[in-house]
């Protein structure tokens, strides 16, 4: 009878388990991270209300969620941002010191550093990158192992050597870099699909169907046009297979990044041009994702966050749509590429109805390498001194609190020639006078900054359009600011904890943006 009693106590236990276990998987959220490519906050109408591109969906998610006004991406160009998402460490502490990478670039994340992905996977999350990748891949050699890569050089019949897949991804499909980089097929996992032709020219392109961009690798049937779609699809489909268990599903998109190739239904609908209806229909891609999770019932506990890597680029034909009354960066200065406020400040939306109240505006700053930090405070874990050294969580934040450390914080940009900026409270330092890129935005040409010098300073509570300098009256702020951003270098970090290091330089390269700060760096 004892023993009976026993047995009965025993399997009430592990039901009871059991039932616990999944309360706590459904408490925790599914996450659904957005990333545009290439859309400036102006090009997002909840934040630019007397902009010409409707977004319709990305304005829902706002009336529904809060809008973050003063978000960061780490720098202003592709890679160097979506690493910093990614690992919570700015891409500048790697061997990346300016620009972007290629299709055949080697890998920018060591395998052995924690992700999102792979810390979202051992907390029991089932993860998937679906769009574009673009930090790296290792390709097989027809040289054997240690040979070249890239054109005729790739053996695209064998699987990726090293992809995203290693660094916490359970799943993927997408593209390996921008859409204007060969090859221009999609990857399933390991595989490249379909069947690959090299091209030598544009007219070679051409006859494929294909916008003129880099000659090279592409798949038969290949349309630059489904992409986006085709992500789009691809997602969805992946939420409604993996919907009974925690998921992250990050969704880096193609557009409205060059060639800009909006689909047939949404050409001229914006009346802007072919980037405001790319812009359509990045906000229809958004919407597609939302109604899969509403269709589900799964919105409720589903953090869904959209933001973009950097500002617009010049490609999108800025100066014509300025004379249409349209501005991609909304007020601010610069462009993609610069430390001005529009190559770095984007718009970050986040609906998560369980926790999010609708309806919210945030100024808190935040910088999308605090992604790391936040799914750590989300699953009540400490990141170890290794990992997210540049992240803080905003999930304070979404819970209408402060963000500890908020006034104290230095965020730092990059610009696309590896120039440096930071920002700390109401101030924002600028170590080039030019943005740190050659790129530049039109309606700036007949308006200087005033006083401007080697070192710009603004007082970004007075002057968020960063029209005048201060550096000359501040000049104990200046020291400070440089101070601080030598000794967040040196220390391999610009959070709390243990120092680490950055990665060493490649052989024959100098760190020459440092210049202006070598009388600062111990």
């Amino acid at each position: 009878m004892n023993r009976n009693k026993l047995l009965v106590f025993i399997l009430m236990g592990c039901v009871l388990s059991g039932i616990c276990l999944k309360s706590i998987a459904a408490e925790r959220p599914n996450i659904v991270y957005i990333l545009a490519d290439d859309m400036g906050i102006g090009d997002v109408s909840t934040y630019n209300p007397e902009g010409k591109i409707p977004t319709p969906n990305i304005d829902g998610m706002a009336r529904a969620g809060m809008k973050f006004m003063d978000a960061h991406t780490g720098s202003s160009v592709c890679t160097p941002t979506r690493y910093g998402i990614m690992t919570g460490r700015y891409a500048w502490r790697t061997h990346l010191k300016q620009g972007v990478l290629n299709s055949y670039s080697a890998p920018l994340i060591d395998p052995s550093r924690e992700t999102v992905a792979s810390f979202l996977k051992k907390q029991g999350y089932k993860t998937a990158c679906i769009g574009k990748w673009h930090l790296g891949i290792q390709w097989t050699s027809k040289e054997g192992p240690g040979g070249r890569t890239g054109g005729k050089y790739t053996d695209f019949s064998k699987p990726l050597i090293s992809g995203p897949q290693d660094v916490g991804f359970d799943d993927y499909f997408g593209i390996a870099a921008s859409l204007d980089m060969n090859p221009y097929a999609f990857i399933d996992g390991r595989f490249v699909q379909g069947e690959l032709v090299l091209t030598e020219s544009h007219e070679e392109l051409k006859q494929l169907g294909l916008v003129p961009v880099r000659p090279g690798w592409v798949a038969k049937g290949f349309a630059q046009d489904e992409v986006l779609s085709t992500i789009t699809h691809k997602t969805c489909d992946w939420i409604r297979q993996n919907a009974n268990q925690p998921f992250f599903v990050y969704m880096p998109l193609n557009s409205p990044h060059g060639p800009i190739v909006p689909r047939d239904e949404f050409k001229g609908k914006s009346g802007l041009n072919p980037h405001g209806d790319f812009c359509m229909e990045t906000d229809w891609a958004v919407g597609e994702v939302l109604k899969t999770l509403a269709e589900l019932g799964i919105a409720d506990n589903t953090m869904v966050v959209f933001t973009t890597d950097n500002g617009t680029s010049p490609g999108a034909k800025v100066k014509d749509m300025q004379a249409k009354g349209h501005y991609s960066s909304w007020i601010y200065r610069g462009l993609k590429g610069t430390i001005w406020e529009g190559g770095h400040r984007v718009p970050f939306v986040v609906q998560w109805p369980n926790e999010v109240k609708a309806g919210v505006v945030e100024t808190q700053a935040i910088c999308l390498t605090d992604l790391l930090a936040t799914c750590a405070d989300l699953s009540d874990r400490k990141l170890p001194d290794q990992a997210g050294e540049d992240s803080v969580s905003f999930l304070p934040a979404l819970k209408g609190q402060a963000i500890p450390g908020q006034n104290d914080r230095m965020i730092v940009h990059h610009s696309d020639k590896g120039f440096f900026a930071v920002r700390r409270g109401k101030w924002k330092l600028m170590l080039d006078n030019k943005g740190g890129s050659r790129r530049q935005n039109p309606k700036e040409k007949n308006n200087p900054v005033i006083n401007s010098a080697d070192i710009l300073l603004f007082d970004m509570e007075k002057d968020q359009i960063e029209s005048t300098n201060l550096s000359a009256e501040y000049p104990e702020v200046v020291t400070s600011l440089m101070q601080e951003l030598a000794a967040i270098i040196q220390k391999g970090r610009s959070t709390a904890g243990a120092q680490q290091s950055n990665d060493p330089l490649l052989e024959g390269v100098t760190w020459a943006q440092l210049e202006k700060l070598k009388p600062y760096l111990k």
